[in-house]
This record gives structure tokens, C-alpha cells and sequence, in this order.
């Protein structure tokens, strides 16, 4: 047996079952069993695998990885990590899987906010799930005074995971448990409002991919029925929690944009703006609070 073989046995198995990709697939659970890379993969793939329990223990390690990828449970589940703005996330069944779409987000907060400003500015992320986007403010952009909430106390176990791992020890990151703005203290204000809320119509979950439907949590992804009750609350709610000249971004699904930044000018958000993604449909929404 050659790690070519096992590559092509799990790729077959994978497109048998239905998987996407399943040679991307096939290959990324085989360098994980392996504990390789491309290169050494490339450079040995033809040789015949030694018979000692290392080896035997690896083809074990992925053949069990493939049948799992066979009932579609995401490759991020199964290896418990994703990459998201060049940082290793941990990841499970409790929290979305972050996504590349969302760097879009991180990354207009990155090119808006002068670097100089950071440290001083007071940021929440509401929704935080694994804590990517919140973390990653503060790895990449220098951001030391977040708060970040979310409903589900064992996304919030995820995400205080993900900070002890990838956080300096003394970090100000807050987690808070709650509904949107009510996990937050009374009087608490902030310059910068990050989310990536729940904002597919509940109607459409059971239409998709099993790896999201079946092994991603609803509670992140249903925005009630049309998918916008969290743009609802959160245009509604915002204010009380802005100061002056705060900047608010928002993830939205491509088909949101008008409707969304509607909801921001009907309450007082101006110089409202719709980004789009890599691959040029809508993802995000900025917009600034004035108070008159």
C-alpha cells in the first residue's frame, strides 16, 4: 500500500458518497493522518508504506477520518480546526465554521481604523461563536479592548479556547453570555460594533449542504423568517450602546444589502456602504452613528 493509493481509494470513496471536492478532501485528511506535507507527500507517495505500528496506526487514523467525511461531517470537524486570517481556530459542532467570506469583514475594519486609534477604541462583537472575528481584531489589527457575546455558553467555551491558545497572556478580551445586547453591562459604550448574526430564512436551512444543516449549530444560522430579525434588533438596539462617530460592519448574505442598509438609515446610521467579497457579491455593511 502507497499513500497514492490510499489517496485514490478515499477520493473514490468521498465522490461515491456525494462529498464536494472530496480529492481535496481525501488529500487533507491524508496529510493530517500522516502528519505530512505536500512536498514530503509529492516526494514519497509511490513508496510502499513500512509495517510498523506508526504506519499501520495512520492508515487506521485516516480510513476512520474518510468514513466520517463519507456522512458528511465537515473536514473542519473532523481535524477540530480552521483557518481564518492565517490564524489556527479550534473548532466543533458548537460553533460555525469560520469562513473565508467574514475575513472580508475583519479586513474593512482593518482598512478603516487608523492604526494609531486602536489601542484606544472600544470594540464589541456580537454573535461571536468561535471568537474568530473578535480575536482576530485583536491578533492582526492591535485591538486591546473587546467584548465579545454570544447566547450559547458552549460557543463562548470555544471561544475562550480559542483566545488562551492564540491571545498574549493579559489580554482584554470579554466574553459575555447573552442575547445580542443584553449579555452586556448597563451603560456600556463602544466605537466599533462587529457581527456575523444568524441571517439565513428559516425556510431555506433544510435546503442545505449537510455539513452545514446537520453538524453546524441553527441557532447561528437562522434569522428567523426572512432572515433579517437580527438586523432588525440590532439597527434598533445599537444606539444605546454607540458613542459618537462609531463605525458599525456587518456580515450579510449576498441578497441583503438593500434591505439591510435600509433598516440602518431608518435608524439614524449614515454613510452606509455595501462591501462585496472575493467573489464580488454583497458581504458586508458599514455604516457610522452620529448622534444629532
Amino acid at each position: 500500500m502507497t499513500l497514492y493509493q490510499l489517496l485514490t481509494e478515499g477520493t473514490k470513496k468521498l465522490d461515491k458518497a456525494g462529498v464536494p471536492e472530496a480529492r481535496t478532501d481525501a488529500q487533507r485528511l491524508l496529510l493530517e493522518a500522516f502528519q505530512t506535507d505536500m512536498v514530503h507527500f509529492l516526494m514519497s507517495r509511490t513508496e510502499q508504506l513500512p509495517r510498523e505500528p506508526a504506519a499501520v496506526s495512520a492508515v487506521s487514523a485516516y480510513q476512520a477520518m474518510i468514513e466520517k467525511r463519507c456522512h458528511r461531517v465537515p473536514v473542519q470537524h473532523i481535524l477540530g480546526s480552521q483557518e481564518f486570517m492565517g490564524l489556527t481556530f479550534l473548532v466543533n459542532r458548537h460553533v460555525l465554521i469560520p469562513r473565508q467570506d467574514t475575513e472580508t469583514l475583519v479586513e474593512q475594519v482593518l482598512k478603516e481604523q487608523p492604526c494609531q486609534d486602536r489601542q484606544g477604541k472600544r470594540l464589541l462583537d456580537l454573535c461571536t461563536g468561535s471568537g474568530c472575528i473578535a480575536i482576530s481584531l485583536m491578533v492582526k489589527g492591535g485591538f486591546e479592548d473587546v467584548t465579545a457575546t454570544d447566547l450559547s455558553e458552549d460557543a463562548l467555551a470555544v471561544a475562550g479556547e480559542n483566545a488562551y491558545r492564540l491571545l498574549q497572556p493579559g489580554s482584554r478580551l470579554k466574553l459575555c453570555r447573552g442575547d445580542l445586547f443584553q449579555a452586556l453591562k448597563p451603560g456600556s459604550k463602544f466605537d466599533i460594533l462587529v457581527s456575523n448574526p444568524p441571517y439565513i430564512p428559516t425556510s431555506e436551512i433544510g435546503g442545505l449542504q449537510p455539513e452545514v444543516r446537520e453538524h453546524e449549530p441553527v441557532m447561528a444560522l437562522d434569522g428567523s423568517t426572512d432572515g433579517k430579525e437580527f438586523y432588525r434588533r440590532i439597527a434598533g438596539e445599537a444606539k444605546e450602546w454607540l458613542n459618537p462617530g462609531a463605525a458599525l460592519y456587518l456580515e450579510i448574505g449576498y441578497d441583503q444589502g438593500e434591505a439591510v442598509c435600509q433598516l440602518l438609515e431608518q435608524n439614524g446610521f449614515n454613510h452606509i456602504e455595501v462591501i462585496k467579497d472575493l467573489p464580488g457579491l454583497d458581504r458586508v455593511i458599514r455604516a457610522d452613528f452620529v448622534q444629532h
